[in-house]
């Protein structure tokens, strides 16, 4: 195996004068023979006009003539071949491919690998640079460190997971308690309502037969009435046929069996079922209107989360605050709307400021009570959302929105409206985006409710919340996708 002292004297004959590297591509000068990197001769003669000098005798020639030395660049081959299997031999380190030499020192700037003659090269020379043990030392450091908060984030998470799944058990054995209420509740219903239909069904029973009883009585009564009127007629006709000396016998009697009162249904059968009918009908009436009331009250499925918020509200008066809002955003002299700038705005850099997130607060806030306010919002505006915050919230960095961070809000997307809820958003299904939002807080109830002012349908109602120990303050967010001013929210009267 060549010695490290003949590979050493080989790299120097195969090594650009010019930036002491190996040769990359050789070209040799035709005149005085020397031999150059194609790209460092090109360099060297870059702006000469006319006449050219050789970087290394410094012979000067009128044209530029250069040719390709090919076995030199074999030879560059051999050489780096002969330094790899030397380092090697030696020791088994890492070597430089380019100069042979084992990897000792790492660049900060380009975060690579080198030997001290790439230290020293042009390319690294005005980087700074470690030993790697060095090196490898501070960035372990570092990985300890992110290995730490790593592991902190997943202990939170855990937690969050636990604390989130026992939280969801609680609501699915809630909800199977209501189930079971529910459907007992029907139950009892359908069992009543059953017992009334068949109760109602049999008095209607006992009236068609009454009916078809006293139609029975009246029919054959009035049969038999008109078979004696018919026997009598037959009988006055006969009379009418006989001689004048028969005619006038027994005329008294005859007459008088003529003179018999006019027939009458027995009172009393007609006016008992007309009477009966009417109790029946008004029962049937009343049974109408109940079940009426009921489908009015009964609250559908369909309307979860979009209750109407129970009870009084006061008015609250909100202005917004200056030294929470984010850079991107400007707000009005008299402090009632916000706006997008089309560049950050030279504010300071204060705790309360939201650093990433486009969001403003309310300047006043909220720990008892129930309270109110509308914002509105401009047409055109694509891209906003509002609702309430607790006043421990996060304002640097990334915020998520959804109440396990202290954010109850809506959100406008292209008219598609969102519950931020947790953990995923609840898409709502309204007809159109609202232009004007009323936003209701209930401190003692942990509730926030949105409702469209302008039409007082409910937008959505967040599930109970905890707000004690905390202030609670009205939040406001929007973005634009365009340059230049921005839409607007803005506070109403």
């Amino acid at each position: 195996m060549a010695t490290a002292s003949a590979v050493q004297s080989l790299r120097d004959e195969v090594t650009c004068s010019v930036c002491l590297e190996l040769f990359r591509d050789p070209v040799m000068i035709v005149g005085c023979g020397h031999n150059f990197c194609r790209a460092c001769i090109a360099q060297c003669w870059e702006g000469a006009e006319t006449d050219v000098t050789c970087p290394q005798c410094r012979q000067t020639f009128a044209q530029r003539l250069l040719g390709p030395n090919r076995q030199l660049g074999n030879l560059v081959e051999v050489v780096k071949g002969l330094s790899v299997g030397s380092a090697e031999g030696a020791g088994g380190k890492m070597v430089c491919e380019q100069h042979g030499e084992a990897l000792k020192l790492f660049c900060e700037t380009e975060q690579v690998l080198m030997c001290v003659i790439c230290r020293e090269s042009r390319a690294h020379r005005a980087h700074p640079a470690a030993p790697i043990q060095e090196a490898a030392q501070q960035f372990k450091e570092q990985i300890q460190t992110q290995m730490q908060m790593l592991r902190g984030e997943r202990e939170r998470l855990e937690a969050l997971q636990g604390s989130e799944s026992q939280k969801h058990q609680e609501y699915q054995q809630k909800a199977a308690a209501e189930r079971q209420k529910v459907v007992a509740a029907f139950e009892r219903l359908r069992r009543f309502l059953e017992e009334q239909e068949r109760l109602v069904l049999a008095e209607l029973g006992e009236l068609e037969s009454s009916i078809e009883k006293s139609q029975g009585e009246t029919v054959t009564q009035l049969s038999e009435e008109i078979s004696h009127l018919t026997n009598l007629i037959r009988e006055l006709e006969g009379k009418c046929q006989q001689a004048a000396s028969d005619l006038l016998q027994d005329t008294r009697s005859t007459l008088s069996r003529c003179k018999k009162e006019p027939f009458q249904l027995p009172e009393g059968i007609c006016p008992e079922l007309e009477t009966r009918l009417s109790i029946l009908s008004g029962e049937t009436l009343i049974l109408q209107e109940t079940l009426k009331k009921f489908q009015e009250t009964l609250p559908s499925t369909l309307e979860k989360g979009k209750r109407v918020p129970e009870g009084s509200y006061t008015k609250a008066t909100v202005t917004l605050d200056p030294d929470t809002a984010n850079p991107h955003l400007i707000l009005s002299a008299d402090r009632r709307s916000v706006r997008c700038a089309d560049k950050r705005q030279p504010v300071p850099d204060n705790p309360e400021r939201f650093d990433v997130n486009q969001c403003v607060l309310g300047r006043e806030g909220f720990t008892s009570g129930r309270h109110c306010w509308e914002v509105q919002v401009e047409v055109g505006q694509k891209d906003w959302a509002v609702g309430v915050a607790r006043e421990s919230v996060r304002r640097k960095g990334g915020i998520r929105f959804s109440p396990e961070d202290g954010i109850w809000v809506v959100h406008c997307c292209w008219d598609q409206v969102w519950a931020l809820t947790a953990p995923a958003p609840t898409r709502l299904s309204l007809r159109r985006a609202p232009r004007r939002v009323r936003v209701c807080l209930d401190c003692a109830g942990g509730q926030v409710s949105f409702l469209d002012a302008d039409t007082e349908a409910p937008i959505f109602t967040f599930p109970p919340a905890s707000f004690a120990g905390d202030r609670i303050r009205p939040w406001f967010s929007l973005w634009v996708w365009a340059k230049g001013p921005g839409p607007e929210l803005r506070l109403c009267h």
